[in-house]
């Protein structure tokens, strides 16, 4: 049913004014709204939502069933005038439970007709699941394929016309949801923007949990926030300069050997030295998680990162990462405190693996023409960026070592989960992936930037794994063009 959706409404010659398509009659859908809203301010009441008017559009917002035990919030929103022929899906975070309404603003503002999903559900933690097994693949990858083939429909519909691309952009779980899209369902994308994913969804709560209950249940080995800067600051004078240049930024953390040994408290202890303990605490982050058994788990930490270490001293373990383990044991008052490694990141793989999206098998998706541009900052604490180049490598270990001209992957020096961080961490990925996919032109370099306030502070190319940037020895180190990539 599903796959001749986009046949019907393609064969439509006459357009659907906006109002009209609540009307439409779509298995398994029912809109609840389609109304035009005139070029001003955002909504009220918009978490989150980015600053700056929105042009005149059609919004749709519609209820997705295709379970009986589904709820699937999704918004659609038009544009009036001046659409630019292509479809951008925007993705979520965390545990979802909203529509992403400043991602879809941005692409609005663009010219794209634009679409985001709840995933099934209200609120951000995993609470919803516990017993509503329709509701978790909801979660994990049928929202956001319902969500898309609607809207392709609805798009179709309203201009007369499907969509000539369809793109999703994503970071977090959005990054996550992008890779199952690339996965199961290769048709649904031509381009997948898809920033600091976490695809492997188990194993990454796993890896937290493990981490944080460790040093809640041996506490003297916790770091003080106090203590971050400090361990930061030994961190880039012992590796800042190994790229070519002291920035404040580690260009290739892996090539940084910092030993938190010498740092050790003499005398007194105090926040510009460590423990033994602390000390021990700092190697584990830095090391991959593993299973008592000796399995790795997840990626440690990179270098550089150590200023936003905030769960070396956290007082119980993230919300978020509980989640797994209560919809792995179905209980909502699961207790942290009986948490095994290996015990339960097999539990959790075995009850909630179908979240993860670590298929490394793309062939389908490059069949078709599909881009598949990745990101991650290296200075991520919530998804260590080793995870993304270790998804990157699978799937060159299948497909072949030559696959840069469907896949590409940015890593982003200094840059925190998404945003944020010490680095240039704004940069045009939606841009580097449009002249891509429509005009062929491979990113062989996409510059990011530090802006505070409307001031540019210092730009940095960002380089197609695995080069990196490397300074020319001539003009501003704050200017990417002074830089160059370069294989390492």
């Amino acid at each position: 049913m599903i796959a001749h959706l986009a046949l019907l409404f393609a064969a439509a010659a006459a357009p659907v004014p906006c109002e009209s398509l609540e009307n439409i009659d779509l298995p398994g859908v029912t809109i609840t709204a389609a109304d035009l809203r005139p070029a001003g301010p955002p909504p009220s009441g918009a978490p989150g939502q980015a600053p700056g008017a929105l042009p005149a559009h059609c919004r749709v917002a519609a209820v997705l069933a295709p379970s009986a035990d589904s709820h699937i919030e999704m918004e659609l929103w038009l544009p009036a005038e001046n659409w630019n022929g292509k479809f951008q899906a925007v993705g979520n975070g965390g545990w979802a439970g909203t529509i992403s309404t400043p991602a879809m603003a941005s692409a609005l503002r663009e010219g794209y007709a634009t679409a985001s999903t709840d995933t099934g559900h209200r609120g951000a933690d995993a609470l919803f699941g516990i017993g509503h097994p329709e509701k978790v693949i909801d979660y994990a990858y049928r929202a956001v394929h319902e969500m898309t083939v609607r809207s392709k429909a609805l798009i179709t519909a309203h201009y007369g016309r499907p969509p000539a691309l369809s793109y999703w952009n994503g970071c977090s779980t959005g990054g996550r949801q992008a890779l199952m899209s690339a996965q199961r369902y290769p048709e649904d994308f031509d381009g997948i923007v898809a920033g600091a994913p976490a695809n492997a969804h188990s194993r990454l709560h796993a890896s937290d949990m493990a981490l944080t209950v460790d040093l809640l249940r041996n506490p003297a080995g916790k770091i003080p926030a106090s203590k971050l800067p400090m361990l930061h600051r030994a961190v880039l004078a012992a590796c800042d300069a190994l790229d070519g240049v002291r920035d404040g930024l580690l260009e290739d953390p892996r090539k940084c050997r910092f030993d938190p040994a010498g740092l050790l408290c003499r005398g007194e202890e105090g926040d510009a030295c460590l423990t033994e303990a602390q000390a021990g605490t700092v190697r584990k982050m830095y090391a991959p998680v593993r299973t008592p058994e000796g399995e790795v788990v997840f990626a440690g930490k990179a270098p550089g990162s150590e200023s936003a270490w905030y769960m070396a001293g956290a007082g119980s373990p993230s919300p978020i990462s509980a989640g797994t383990f209560q919809l792995t044991y179905q209980d909502p008052d699961w207790d942290w405190r009986s948490f095994d490694a290996g015990r339960d990141t097999r539990l959790a793989e075995e009850k909630t693996g179908f979240i993860n999206a670590v298929d490394p098998d793309l062939g389908r998706f490059k069949a078709r023409g599909g881009k598949l541009l990745l990101y991650h900052g290296w200075n991520d604490t919530g998804i260590a960026p080793g995870n993304t180049i270790d998804y990157y490598e699978s799937v060159l270990s299948v497909l072949g070592p030559d696959q840069g001209d469907w896949l590409r992957l940015f890593m982003v020096p200094g840059m925190g989960h998404c945003s944020g961080g010490d680095g240039p961490d704004q940069a045009a990925f939606m841009a580097a992936m449009e002249r891509w996919r429509e005009g062929g032109e491979s990113p062989k370099r996409i510059t990011a930037y530090r802006v505070t306030g409307n001031r540019v502070e210092m730009s940095r190319p960002l380089c197609p794994y695995p080069q990196t940037a490397r300074y020319k020895g001539i003009g501003s180190v704050n200017d990417a063009e002074n830089f160059e990539c370069l294989e390492p």
